[in-house]
């Protein structure tokens, strides 16, 4: 029997989830190999996220190694793969999804003091921004980093607290504090372990159908092309989040924002889902004509 190379980043929650892969392969009597790759993301620690041309980021190198058959699949925090594949890689299969929340953590000289008085630490464009909706004229600082980077960052820097996303502490059981922020909505995709494969190659494909979680495959699938009808290849404070019960319904909310978090739109539905609408892209296109076209374009422009 062939062993199954993965491909993964080799920060600490990277492997996490590559462990997590060849898990569920391990399970089904498959055996595996862990390939480390470190990304351009994680090569460049100073420059904010925004302004790496961020598609793609931190998944490029896997992306190469993966079409150059040094590995059969990559594992990748799906928020992080672009809407647009390269040519012959895709998506083959997700786990479920476990912890989409975003939370706060803050140093312990900074407990008692009230969120509106906080000095953040982030460089996402979505969490700034939806932070300033809730707080305009927060003080934020850009942290770049993995999860054990920016804690220590934390710590030694003129700030008050950090926005993580909740999978990152739960996976790493990591032993700190956080405060559940319901203002916020995740990035689209958060909290999924995802797997891309070659298109082309038929034998993997086949083996991940039966480790593939339906229902967050659907969810994810709303998110990403939400995502990607309201981008049209430009970065933006952009929150979406679908969950889907056992009738097949659809609680999906989403929110728009400006960099600044003052002109936001938002959208809070619940339908009933089949296979042929794409609900991703009829629910962009109604924020779209709601002003979002304009507040893109006014995205786009601040960001050149």
């Amino acid at each position: 029997m062939r062993s199954i190379k993965i491909g993964t980043r080799n920060s600490p929650l990277a492997l996490w989830q590559a462990r997590e892969v060849a898990r569920n392969l391990q399970n089904r009597n498959f055996i595996t190999d862990i390939t480390p790759i470190v990304s351009t993301g994680d090569k460049n620690l100073t420059q904010p996220l925004y302004s790496l041309g961020i598609t793609g980021v931190f998944t490029k190198d896997l992306d190469i190694a993966l079409l150059n058959k040094e590995v059969d699949i990559a594992v990748h925090s799906l928020k992080d793969i672009p809407t647009e594949l390269p040519e012959n890689i895709e998506i083959i299969a997700v786990l479920e999804r476990d912890y989409p929340q975003d939370v706060l953590v803050r140093k312990k000289e900074s407990i008692s003091l009230d969120l509106k008085d906080l000095k953040i630490a982030t460089s996402s464009l979505r969490r700034r921004a939806f932070w300033q909706k809730e707080f305009p004229g927060t003080e934020i600082s850009d942290i770049r980093g993995n999860v054990q980077t920016r804690l220590k960052k934390l710590e030694e820097n003129d700030f008050d607290a950090t926005l993580f996303s909740l999978a990152a502490i739960k996976r790493m059981d990591l032993n700190i504090d956080y405060e559940q922020l319901p203002m916020m909505i995740s990035a689209p995709a958060q909290g999924v372990v995802a797997i891309c494969g070659r298109a082309d190659d038929a034998e993997i494909k086949e083996i991940f159908k039966e480790i593939n979680h339906r229902k967050t495959q659907i969810c994810i699938d709303i998110e990403r092309n939400f995502l990607n009808t309201l981008e049209g290849g430009c970065t933006a404070p952009i929150g979406a989040f679908a969950e889907m019960n056992d009738q097949n319904e659809i609680r999906f909310q989403a929110r728009l924002c400006s960099l600044d978090g003052k002109n936001c739109i938002e959208t809070d539905e619940i339908f009933q889902w089949n296979e042929t609408e794409n609900f991703g892209k009829i629910l962009a296109e109604k924020v779209l004509n709601n002003g979002g076209r304009e507040l893109m374009m006014e995205i786009k422009n601040q960001l050149k």
